[in-house]
């Protein structure tokens, strides 16, 4: 039975793992993206998306916080300058991996992380798409058009009681 036991160690002692995480992440909040394998990824959004929440409140607590994680002044001072500011009306769900196929050497799953308020070409075809949107069902017509079909039925039936009578 696995329970209680969410986090993959990746092949890696706890101390490698955290360091690794934590140049990973230092890496995304320079680059804004980062090629890498699949469960590396995984396990960083899992690392990272935390930090991101924490960083929308510009706090010293929450600064110290994030600098424990990440070690590194220059990204720290990055999240909570830039980043934070594009964040800031996001709810949750920093992060987007777009798988990229099979690495040649040891056919290992890779994949770009990259954070989702920094992928121009996506904003642009979601603000294409709100453009374009257009009404196709005519329900109103549609109602219209049936209504005097039934009416005349109705008239008809009238008059053919009206004659019985």
């Amino acid at each position: 039975m696995r329970h209680n036991k969410k986090n993959n160690h990746l092949g890696r002692t706890a101390s490698h793992r955290s360091a690794m995480l934590s140049n990973m992440a230092c890496s995304l909040i320079q680059h804004k993206r980062i090629a890498t394998t699949t469960a590396k990824a995984k396990a960083l959004r899992k690392y990272i998306e935390p930090l991101l929440t924490k960083a929308k409140d510009d706090s010293t607590a929450n600064r110290r916080v994030v600098f424990s994680y990440l070690q590194s002044k220059e990204a720290v001072t990055e999240l909570f300058q830039n980043i934070s500011e594009k964040i800031a009306n996001r709810p949750g769900g920093y992060t987007r991996i777009l798988r990229t196929g099979f690495r040649l050497g040891d056919a290992a799953e890779m994949c770009i992380i990259e954070l989702v308020d920094y992928n121009e070409n996506m904003l642009k075809e979601k603000a294409v798409k709100k453009a374009t949107r257009t009404r196709r069902s005519k329900k109103t017509t549609a109602v219209a058009e049936a209504n005097p079909i039934t009416e005349e039925v109705k008239v008809e039936e009238s008059a053919e009681k009206k004659v019985a009578e």
